[in-house]
């Protein structure tokens, strides 16, 4: 099969492998529909994580080929979307709505699934099934709530985001912005989005901002507080994960109020005394996607909401360099790959 293979900060080749095979009675063999590129693979692309021949990629759709003799929940011939980690679904702590946490989790980007084929451990735990064969103009959508969808509700239910609260949302790559739709599906009141790019900033407030805010860091906190009379958002959504936007997201943040943090954190320390002082909620870390994947495909199955538009250039497999090359340079927000 092909595969996306990270040989080194900024070297992606596209390579012929092995196909993956049933390991353990809990899997299941997909035929992937589509992959995409997530903002966090650019972290290694950059040298800002080490990174040697490694596979890449960790969100998934496509069509069950091969399922483990243990595995019930899904058949073969299924259309499936899963979550960025692999779960039984079954432990206290997926019980709890923590499927991130699960005491036998497997890191989905650790065998790579941007490629046609990828195993999928604890499938019955981890899959959910469409209710028939998407139509093409799904998959985008669908694709997007392998990770950024899921990651982007799940900071928003994290920032505690509902009717009547001003929700502010630091990061306008793909998490943010479809933060922002989850807000608004949430029943936020007011959406501030901190962005600097003309068309992310349509976007922004297609999926329901209701105010734009180009500043950053302490300035950008002060137009916040100007927009909530000077007590800063109910909900602060973290969708980035540098020590700026962290601090930019706590001091946005109502005394009472919640951030929900799902940034992929790199160097991030809050001083005490400035948490301390804040008065805040923190919550969030990687998103437990499986939770909130039944309602999110309904949702999507629906026509009720449109997170495929987050993908802004969709490629086929063979120029995954290419679409890395645009997302890093910024000249996209979201690649599509195509099979």
């Amino acid at each position: 099969m092909r595969q996306v293979v990270m040989h080194g900060p900024g070297d992606v080749r596209v390579e012929e492998r092995e196909d993956p095979r049933i390991i353990e009675a809990t899997d299941a063999i997909i035929r992937l529909s589509a992959t995409c590129i997530c903002g966090s693979d650019l972290w290694p692309y950059r040298g800002a994580e080490p990174v040697d021949h490694q596979v890449m990629g960790h969100e998934y759709v496509g069509v069950v080929e091969q399922i483990g003799s243990d595995v019930h929940g899904v058949k073969v011939g299924d259309f499936v979307v899963g979550s960025f980690w692999a779960s039984d679904n079954t432990c206290e702590i997926c019980r709890a709505g923590y499927q991130a946490y699960c005491t036998h989790r497997v890191l989905m980007g650790t065998l790579g699934t941007q490629s046609e084929l990828a195993r999928i451990p604890l499938a019955d735990g981890t899959l959910v099934a469409t209710p028939g064969t998407p139509t093409p103009d799904l998959v985008p959508s669908l694709m997007a709530a392998s990770d950024v969808l899921g990651t982007g509700w799940f900071a928003a239910v994290a920032a505690e985001a509902g009717p009547g609260k001003t929700v502010a949302v630091v990061g306008d790559g793909a998490v943010g912005l479809l933060g922002i739709l989850a807000a608004a599906q949430l029943g936020a009141e007011h959406i501030i989005a901190f962005s600097r790019h003309t068309d992310r900033q349509a976007l922004a407030r297609e999926f329901g901002a209701t105010d734009i805010v180009e500043e950053r860091g302490e300035d950008g906190v002060a137009r916040v507080k100007e927009l909530t009379g000077g007590l800063g958002a109910h909900s602060v959504i973290e969708a980035v994960g540098t020590q700026e936007a962290m601090m930019q997201a706590i001091h946005s943040t109502r005394a009472g109020g919640h951030v929900g943090f799902v940034g992929v954190s790199h160097d991030v320390a809050i001083p005490g005394e400035e948490l301390f002082m804040a008065g805040v909620h923190l919550h969030g870390g990687p998103a437990p996607v499986r939770r909130f994947l039944p309602e999110l495909l309904q949702l999507i199955w629906d026509r009720k909401i449109n997170p495929g538009k987050v993908f802004d250039l969709t490629l086929p497999l063979e120029q995954a360099a290419e679409g890395y090359q645009a997302m890093d340079e910024r000249t996209a927000t979201k690649v599509l790959l195509t099979l």
